[in-house]
């Protein structure tokens, strides 16, 4: 259980992550009532205390319902946060739970539950105590299945492990800011306080990954593993937004959007001189036509660019065709798998592509793809385009139908004004990691979908 500490003036670990944070708008910080989070708490609360008091802190409990004592962990959590004078709010995960891939279900839930719990405040920032224990677990838990190879051998986007920031469905900043601290060096600091906290039993439960990548890292050698894993991290993560900004630069100059759902690259693309940083814009332009949330296998996708450096190509990956002519190189969604007609009515994410707000209550309209017959009797500007390409991507665009008239798109004159249209960037519309912000900032730019919020980091905004 956990133990009150009533003393104000908490000492512990270097503050300078909060300092680095704005909190202008008011933090909800993720609180099991574990070590780590319970740190993160106090530390929080003693750092807007002495620098911000009036900022609006709500600490969150989610309970998973998937142990008997998590209710009583969770209304400890509460009786901390009274004696403290931090409002505390307790969300369950109700419903019926997965057999297989609980932990990753449980995780999406836990970030619904805290983003909803956002909204409703009207606070866009959410703090979670991840530590870089938890850091060098998930570095190495990523490669945990590649049984023989040395740290050196890694590669991929993954050796970065988690990022400083990560924008929650293109609206919501999840912040670590104890990455860079011990569990240890935080639960001294607890018990010099006189604060508990509860133990999660399935933490040490080996029919888990986590734990037994755990148990691996407590074992002999552990500390030097642990330093490695991390320093790896760091230069991963630093190589990661390198190329990423490098990608940014190619997709600004070399990409443009002629018709909606069409995406034309200038033949000089396929003979730049940074084949990594195109490929990687490559993949990620791939995913978000496609719609896709993930990116294309990269060897594939560096078979597939080797193949526009030799000449014209048509080619699908990831949903997306890929057609390379001397008018340039053009990425449409393909034709088949397009969402049946829905309802217009409520928000929907569209074919992983496009978010559409639909306000018609009678049930009498229907969002469909526009299709072939209905493209072929739009108007297509003269601009160097062929017209069959741009109808080609027309067509798996999201239209409005009565029936089997076609309204026609979003915006257009016989549409009403109560349905909106948002792209969005396919591979990071759920989470975008602060690593990626360059390339996802261009290609929302590219798409014109929703800017990127400001990071949440004083003297920073989203894709600088």
């Amino acid at each position: 259980m956990l133990t009150l500490d009533t003393r104000p003036d908490l000492t512990g670990p270097d503050l300078s992550d909060f300092s680095k944070i704005d909190f202008t708008n008011g933090a909800i910080a993720a609180v099991s009532g574990g070590s780590d989070s319970t740190a993160l708490l106090l530390l929080l609360k003693n750092h807007l205390d002495r620098t911000a008091p009036a900022t609006r802190l709500l600490a969150v409990t989610i309970d998973h319902d998937l142990r008997p004592g998590a209710a009583a962990e969770a209304r400890a959590v509460a009786s901390l946060c009274a004696e403290r004078g931090i409002a505390h709010r307790t969300l369950r995960w109700s419903g019926p739970k997965p057999s297989s891939g609980l932990p990753a279900a449980a995780r999406e839930a836990r970030y619904r539950l805290l983003t909803q719990a956002a909204q409703e405040e009207g606070i866009d920032l959410i703090l979670t105590g991840h530590t870089a224990d938890d850091q060098a677990e998930t570095v190495l838990m990523r490669h945990a299945r590649d049984e023989g190879r040395g740290l050196a051998e890694m590669a991929g986007r993954g050796l970065a492990g988690m990022a400083p920031a990560t924008l929650y469905d293109w609206r919501h900043w999840i912040v670590r800011p104890l990455l860079g601290m011990r569990r240890e060096a935080l639960r001294d600091m607890l018990r010099h306080r006189n604060a508990g906290w509860a133990e999660d039993p399935t933490n040490v439960d080996a029919h888990f990954e986590r734990p037994r990548i755990r148990a691996a890292l407590a074992g002999e050698d552990g500390e030097r593993r642990f330093a490695e894993l991390i320093a790896r991290a760091g230069q991963a993560g630093a190589e990661r937004e390198e190329l990423g900004q490098r990608a940014a630069v190619l997709i600004r100059d070399f990409a443009c959007c002629p018709v909606p759902g069409l995406v034309r690259l200038d033949p000089a693309f396929a003979a730049s001189g940074d084949a990594p940083a195109a490929v990687y814009a490559m993949r990620i332009l791939l995913a978000t036509i496609g719609g896709v949330s993930f990116l294309p296998d990269e060897a594939r996708s560096q078979a597939l660019f080797s193949r526009l450096r030799a000449g014209p190509l048509c080619a699908t990956l990831s949903r997306t065709v890929v057609d390379a002519r001397r008018a340039g190189i053009f990425l449409r969604r393909e034709a088949r798998g397009l969402p049946l007609a829905v309802p217009a009515t409520g928000d929907v994410l569209w074919d992983g592509r496009r978010r559409i707000t639909l306000g018609d209550s009678s049930g009498a309209l229907l969002i469909a793809p526009l299709g072939q017959a209905a493209a072929a009797k739009r108007d297509i500007a003269e601009d160097g385009i062929p017209s069959s390409l741009a109808r080609a991507a027309l067509a798996a665009e999201p239209a409005l139908w009565r029936g089997a008239e076609c309204l026609g798109f979003a915006g257009d004159s016989g549409v009403p004004t109560t349905v909106g249209l948002s792209p969005v960037v396919a591979p990071f519309a759920r989470f975008l990691p602060s690593f990626d912000l360059a390339p996802a900032a261009a290609v929302a730019g590219l798409i014109g979908a929703a800017p990127l919020p400001a990071l949440p980091f004083r003297g920073h905004s989203a894709g600088r």
